[in-house]
């Protein structure tokens, strides 16, 4: 080991002026064999900080994304009540219909469908408008109402094909023809995920699939990882809810090394077909 009298002045200035800017990366790479550099991995990781990897070794997609723009929001929950309250008994009142209740509707606001336009019916529902925008709100949601400043209310949608099909399409991927990815996979795709072991999109249906089925949560021309992962929550055990999510017979060491040799299977299988976007998604669901 070197004498630290026998270094020349100038070295022994150069020296000490390397210790006192040594960073804070330094430092944990270098203090105690770099043990530090493990601990700030895995704090960056459950922060979020660092992009989630798959189980062996497999980069995941679903990583959080930097964002143009300073993120708002952090999740997003999207509930879609198929046959739900019309438009027009909630939020979104039509004086026309009052108008003409009762009467065939002028040409000009018929849609050119398979069926003829009946006589308007106008809703049963009183509307009064609430807070400083002055929004009208149905009785039905008169409690709701109290805190309508705080709620969006979009009156600007509309669609020239009045079927359920085409109109799922319409609503979920915003396209009733073409393919186009649902607004679930745009976000998943936007805003990615902290957990690692757990899909970024999820879709709720009670009692099986809707009209279209799978459409309405598909990624389309994103890759097939943020397609929506389908769960039939009218069941309540966690068995019934996802298949196969315990097994009695080994134990959780001996099924995760199974589910990583697994793991490296499907992706033998997935770079052999050309990267296949609907395997890709079937994968990581």
């Amino acid at each position: 080991m070197t004498n630290p009298s026998d270094i020349p002045s100038s070295d022994s200035h150069k020296l000490q002026l390397e210790h006192l800017t040594l960073s804070r990366r330094d430092l944990l790479n270098r203090v105690g064999m770099g043990m530090g550099t493990m601990g700030l991995a895995g704090l960056l990781g459950q922060s979020g900080m660092l992009a989630p990897q798959a189980q062996a070794g497999f980069t995941s997609p679903l990583g959080a994304k930097p964002s143009h723009f300073p993120a708002k929001a952090k999740h997003v929950i999207h509930i879609f009540l198929n046959g739900g309250c019309s438009h027009v008994d909630t939020f979104d009142p039509k004086p026309s219909l009052e108008k003409y209740a009762g009467k065939n509707l002028p040409k000009d606001f018929q849609l050119r469908t398979e069926r003829p336009t009946g006589a308007a019916y106008p809703s049963h529902f009183k509307f009064k408008k609430y807070g400083q925008s002055g929004l009208p709100v149905s009785e039905l949601f008169k409690h709701t109402a109290q805190h309508i400043d705080d709620i969006a209310v979009i009156r600007s949608m509309r669609a020239n094909v009045p079927n359920h099909e085409p109109s799922l399409m319409l609503m979920n991927c915003g396209e009733s023809r073409l393919v186009r990815p649902s607004m679930g996979s745009w976000i998943n795709y936007g805003l990615g995920t902290e957990n690692e072991n757990l899909p970024g999109f999820v879709v709720l249906c009670p009692g099986g699939y809707p009209i279209a089925e799978s459409q309405n949560w598909q990624s389309a021309f994103l890759p097939g990882v943020f397609q929506g992962t389908h769960i039939d929550s009218k069941h309540t055990r966690i068995e019934k809810l996802i298949e196969n999510i315990r097994n009695s017979g080994i134990s959780l060491d001996t099924q995760r090394q199974q589910l990583d040799f697994l793991q490296g299977l499907n992706e033998d299988h997935r770079k052999a077909r050309n990267e296949d976007s609907n395997l890709e998604a079937r994968i990581q669901s």
